[in-house]
């Protein structure tokens, strides 16, 4: 029998330039569009109740932030509306908002009282976000100092309660 040659093959070579060419764009890409999640612990501080004032001075010095499904009110002392704001095409003003209470740190700091804590009512309907918002801005405002942004201190000592809900 006869017996065929076969020609010699050579080994074919991997041509991968044009897989690399989408990967150099394609994984940059891929980066830009993941969402990196950032977890944060909001560590809350209750006021202290202390045994030697009654609870008519507690709550002469308790200042109040009511967040409702319509507006924000701040009360001060506690039952008093001091300002009102509302809810302006679904969002609240929270900038205003924190305005309002530098202005009332700065008041209590022309008569000598250094407050650092603060009640927030919210009501059932407040969705999560606007709580966290909302301790974000009442916990502090940006300021600058020195040609440097900063943290600088609103009240930091946050209680939570809940918002009284109006008899029809």
């Amino acid at each position: 029998m006869f017996r065929r040659k076969l020609p010699n093959r050579q080994d074919a070579e991997l041509d991968i330039t044009s897989f690399m060419s989408l990967m150099i764009v394609l994984v940059p890409v891929l980066l830009m569009m993941m969402v990196f999640s950032h977890i944060t612990v909001m560590q809350l501080k209750l006021p202290p109740l202390l045994a030697n004032q009654s609870a008519e001075q507690l709550k002469e010095k308790e200042l109040q932030l009511e967040v409702t499904n319509d507006a924000i009110t701040i009360y001060y002392p506690a039952g008093a509306p001091l300002k009102q704001f509302a809810k302006q095409d679904e969002t609240y003003p929270f900038d205003q908002v924190q305005l309002a209470l530098k202005d009332v740190k700065n008041l209590l700091l022309e008569k000598g009282v250094d407050k650092k804590d603060i009640t927030l009512l919210i009501a059932e309907d407040v969705d999560y976000q606007t709580l966290i918002t909302t301790m974000e801005t009442v916990r502090s405002y940006q300021a600058v100092v020195v040609a440097s942004v900063v943290d600088a201190e609103l009240f930091p000592d946050i209680a939570l309660g809940d918002a009284l809900v109006e008899a029809l």
